[in-house]
């Protein structure tokens, strides 16, 4: 049965089963010699436009469920799936059980082809392994062999090692909880990938790479659509083994919450982040202790939050990695709310901590940030724009990219990230 999870959800077999699907339902559905249903499909079309539109609103400017608009290939494409179930109730009533049945399979087929075109524009789940987070769940707590030796001599730099012929080709993945010794806060397990080189008995002086996901979203994430492991395999395959320590964390604590990165009243995650997750690392793991060799990057929420991390604390993390992120950190559409759920409506307070008034107020020499935002996702595409320009301002080294044909989606993670750790290996002196 292995085989099934390996099946790719955004290729291949099943996306043209699922356009097949699709689109059969979809002409099932639409066509009726009936000349009032000439009339009911474009009221059907209509009602299912004004019903997605109502329910994003509801969402995201009542519920405050997303600090965002919806992309709108995502909107548009629930369109169908709604109109479907719109077409499919009105045939139910005068059809026999065997239409009945016709209509409930058609309906189904364009649900289908609506789902699967929603998670190939977010590129999150790649495979049924991922999107039953099999792969994940077979994940092994960290064992004592990988962790720091009390006493253990380091070996030699990252930049001066050389590569023994019993290194493993592949880089290893293992998870681990954080505590919040410091801060208190309870977070989700995190992940650590290992690189080749680690694996090697004296293993040299790593870089560390901390990483945050989307909100909502989970460290598993950058595993899945991030493709973690892929993509720091062929980082290590061309520089001997070598790659960042890399640990995926959770600022967030589960699923649906949104912590802003900040120490507020929503809970103690900058302390987290800042304090306890630094002190586990270097603590636990064979890794540099100089933190000009750490870096801290993420997607969209995560991206905000990395670059929160490299301005309030360039000491810790004076490289950052910003993927699609947001011009300021955001519990809801509206600013005011905002502010009012985490610091009582305080907006000095809330403005002291976003990184556009850090980068107005200090220099950040020695710090470099590398930004990427895809080409389609124009609101996230102007934050970066501004977010760089900032950045130059106040002294960072920065690197701008606009990831072609990519929306805000993972997609535009996978294929900016080799030019992000090109830019970390210039930086860590891995790359001359």
């Amino acid at each position: 049965m292995d085989f099934l999870l390996d099946v790719s959800l955004v290729s291949g077999p099943f996306l043209w089963f699922s356009i097949v699907c699709g689109v059969a339902g979809a002409a099932y559905l639409l066509w009726r010699r009936k000349r009032s249903w000439f009339l009911l499909v474009p009221a059907s079309l209509l009602a299912s436009i004004g019903l997605v539109t109502l329910v994003h609103w509801i969402l995201v400017d009542v519920l405050a469920a997303f600090s965002e608009n919806l992309p709108f290939e995502t909107v548009a494409w629930s369109v169908p799936a709604v109109a479907a179930v719109l077409l499919c109730a009105a045939r139910f009533p005068r059809n026999s059980w065997k239409g009945r049945g016709f209509s409930t399979l058609a309906m189904l087929g364009v649900i289908l082809l609506s789902a699967v075109q929603v998670n190939l524009y977010f590129g999150l789940n790649n495979t049924v392994a991922d999107l039953l987070g099999t792969a994940v769940a077979r994940i092994q707590p960290l064992e004592q062999s990988l962790k720091r030796s009390p006493g253990s001599t380091p070996g030699p730099l990252a930049s001066a090692w050389k590569a023994p012929e019993s290194m493993p080709s592949n880089g290893i993945l293992r998870k681990a909880a954080i505590p919040g010794s410091v801060s208190g806060f309870s977070a989700r397990e995190a992940y650590i990938y290992f690189p080749p080189a680690y694996q090697t008995t004296p293993r040299p002086v790593l870089p560390v790479l901390v990483l945050f996901s989307g909100q909502p979203g989970g460290p598993a994430d950058w595993l899945t659509g991030g493709q973690l492991r892929a993509q720091m395999d062929r980082f290590a395959e061309a520089h001997q083994g070598i790659s960042p320590v890399t640990v995926v964390v959770d600022p967030n604590g589960s699923g649906s919450a949104n912590t802003m990165c900040m120490d507020s009243r929503i809970a103690p995650a900058d302390t987290y982040l800042s304090k306890d997750v630094p002190a586990w690392i270097s603590e636990n793991l064979d890794v540099s202790t100089d933190h000009k060799q750490w870096a801290v990057g993420g997607f969209s929420f995560g991206g905000t939050c990395a670059l929160q991390m490299g301005t309030a604390h360039p000491d810790i993390f004076p490289s950052v990695l910003a993927f699609s992120a947001e011009r300021e950190p955001a519990l809801a559409k509206d600013r005011n709310k905002t502010i009012a759920d985490s610091f009582d409506g305080d907006v000095a307070a809330f403005e002291s901590r976003t990184p556009l008034a850090l980068m107005g107020e200090r220099t950040f020499a020695g710090s470099g940030v590398y930004f990427a935002a895809g080409a389609t996702d124009n609101e996230f595409t102007n934050y970066m724009h501004e977010l760089a320009q900032s950045a130059a301002s106040a002294g960072f080294q920065t690197e701008e990219h606009t990831i072609r044909n990519a929306g805000h989606s993972w997609d535009a993670v996978v294929r900016g990230m080799p030019g992000g750790l090109d830019f970390l290996a210039t930086r860590w002196g891995l790359r001359k």
